[in-house]
């Protein structure tokens, strides 16, 4: 007997604290049909993990035609396409932004938790707030523009490091840094340093893998230094589509220790916080994530 379910299954990355999982729940909240948002962990365990799922459900209820969308973070897989919209990955769905926290990262946003937490700090003197008022918009705006360009070269060579995983042979196995993942900057960021690291890299790999070249990674390197320089990047605020949200987060705490974390080990924080303040109406590819589960 096969079993046909009504129910939409999305798969995520994370687990059910993680930023992913609130905004799929933003996008699916006026959704008519029934959904279940499924976390499957890493993005390397997406394919055995909706296979173990799936194994499992069919052995409760017989054959089941069941209807899902995997989405997850783009990272570095993908670049973004000129038009806002989601990418399509290997039967997957990505974001247009490099990650969930590049959509949180909003300086209207920041300003208005940071605002909030000093009226809550007026009203309730025993609240431990120390952070003071927001210094407004502007001052939030400059200080996530600044962050970004303190990673320019950082992001450079981690999009050219991707252009070589582009390679089958080397994705499993090249990665796009050298520092355990996003949100855990090098130091220092500089281009020499970050080239340096880059090439050694991939000469653990040239000798397997002759796509892997010294020259290949000069060459996109140059590339996206030009890209990143251009004018229209930076007054077009597109390093907020190009460079990793984590990365970015990171690189504000450092540049400004004083002000508010933007992500903290324990408790809840600002992006537990914008992950329900978020409007998906202003972002065409979240929206368009929306209309496809609706269609299903």
């Amino acid at each position: 007997m096969t079993v046909v379910s009504s129910e939409i299954i999305i798969f995520c990355e994370g687990k059910q604290t993680s930023l992913d999982y609130k905004l799929l729940n933003q996008v699916v909240e006026n959704v008519i049909k029934k959904t279940t948002i499924v976390p499957v962990g890493s993005k390397f365990t997406f394919s055995p993990f909706i296979q173990g799922y799936f194994s499992q459900q069919s052995n409760k209820s017989g054959d089941i035609n069941q209807k899902y969308i995997m989405f997850r973070d783009r990272d570095f897989d993908a670049k973004p396409t000129t038009d806002i919209s989601l990418i399509p990955f290997q039967s997957m769905l990505l974001t247009h932004r490099a990650c969930v926290e590049n959509y949180l990262l909003n300086d209207e946003l920041i300003h208005n938790y940071w605002h909030i937490k000093y009226m809550e700090k007026q009203e309730n003197p025993s609240s431990t707030w120390r952070y003071g008022d927001s210094p407004g918009i502007e001052a939030i705006s400059a200080w996530i523009r600044e962050a970004a360009i303190s990673l320019q070269d950082y992001q450079t060579v981690r999009w050219a490091l991707a252009d070589l995983l582009q390679s089958s042979t080397t994705r499993h196995q090249l990665k796009t840094t050298w520092t355990g993942g996003s949100g855990k900057l090098p130091s220092p960021l500089t281009l020499q340093d970050c080239k340096s690291q880059a090439l050694i890299l991939i000469k653990q790999f040239q000798q397997a893998v002759e796509t892997v070249t010294q020259e290949r990674l000069e060459e996109s390197i140059a590339k996206y230094q030009q890209q990143f320089a251009q004018e229209q990047f930076w007054k077009q605020k597109q390093y907020l589509i190009w460079f990793h949200g984590k990365d970015i987060q990171k690189a504000m705490h450092k540049n400004k220790p004083k002000y508010i974390p933007i992500k903290t080990k324990k408790g809840p924080d600002f992006f537990d916080w914008a992950s329900d303040q978020l409007d998906i109406n202003h972002y065409p590819d979240l929206t368009e994530l929306k209309n496809r589960i609706s269609s299903l």
